[in-house]
């Protein structure tokens, strides 16, 4: 293969020369921002059309975004400097050297729910009912961002040669750390690539599911914050599996346990205990009033 091109051969798919980034008037633009840009922008139009539906005003969730966004792109930097500080911790200001990558999603999502709740308490709004609009954006983004790792050709998982595989050069992996000694294992003799799992593609098929089901359950949701914890267990199964095959996973400290895996795990317990206990309550307040 040669530099820039990524293959699925088991689908018949070839790409070459897929850029990373192009130039306008000599400025250097990756796609992967430009990318995550789209999503941003599509997942606003999401937001503020059901919205709309809902009778809440979209103008409140263009304000809340420039908060938002700005604070989960802040937590996913320092989400991913905390779980990366021996990368860090000898030159400081590598920190704030972004363009280098190094956005952890999970502090994205974090610091995004922390921005909801602040917002939402000073501008005397319902934080759960802001949530449940808000949050199909937040999947919808997720689901579009993931293909900036597509075109960086990173976030993918160990050796692979089913009908998804993915072939790229060895030489165009970013950090060849994530080159697994399976993967090393079973590269073909002469070959200069790889054949792995695109876990940035089954990632981003499954938001898109979980967006899917909470656009259909919107109508149905029994409590406000009843799609935030759907997407939160929803979200949390299919990264824990996910993950699980990666091999560019941040560790917990002095483990070899993934860190989002863990994450994801709780946010399952937490959506589901979350859940039964609210209709439970429900139910009882339901009973009382009979």
């Amino acid at each position: 293969m040669n530099i820039g091109d990524i293959a699925f051969p088991n689908l018949g798919i070839y790409l070459k020369n897929v850029p990373r980034s192009f130039s306008i008037f000599g400025f250097r633009i990756a796609f992967y921002g430009l990318i995550i840009g789209v999503g941003v922008i599509l997942s606003l139009l999401l937001v503020c059309h059901i919205a709309k539906k809902t009778g809440q005003d979209p103008d409140d969730y263009w304000d809340f975004a420039i908060y938002a966004v700005l604070c989960s792109l802040l937590g996913a930097r320092i989400y991913y400097v905390i779980f990366s500080w021996d990368e860090y911790k000898d030159n400081l200001l590598e920190i704030f050297k972004v363009r280098n990558g190094g956005l952890a999603i999970y502090g994205g999502v974090i610091a995004g729910f922390i921005t909801l709740f602040v917002w939402c308490h000073f501008k005397k709004k319902k934080a759960l009912l802001v949530g449940d609009t808000a949050i199909n954006g937040l999947i919808l983004g997720q689901a579009i961002g993931r293909w900036g790792n597509f075109m960086n050709r990173e976030v993918f998982g160990d050796y692979y040669n089913g009908l998804f595989s993915m072939q790229i050069p060895i030489a165009d992996v970013r950090d060849a750390g994530d080159i697994t000694e399976n993967i090393r294992a079973h590269i073909p003799e002469g070959a200069n690539y790889i054949n792995v799992h695109p876990t940035f593609l089954y990632e981003s098929a499954w938001n898109f599911l979980v967006l899917a089901a909470l656009l259909l359950y919107r109508k149905h949701k029994k409590f406000d914050g009843e799609l935030c914890l759907l997407y939160l267990g929803g979200y949390g199964i299919g990264r824990f599996l996910i993950e699980g095959i990666r091999t560019d996973t941040l560790k917990l400290g002095g483990t070899n346990i993934p860190v989002s895996q863990a994450l994801a795990l709780v946010m399952v317990i937490f959506s589901v205990v979350c859940d039964i206990a609210v209709r439970v309550k429900l139910r009882k307040k339901g009973r009382e009033n009979a």
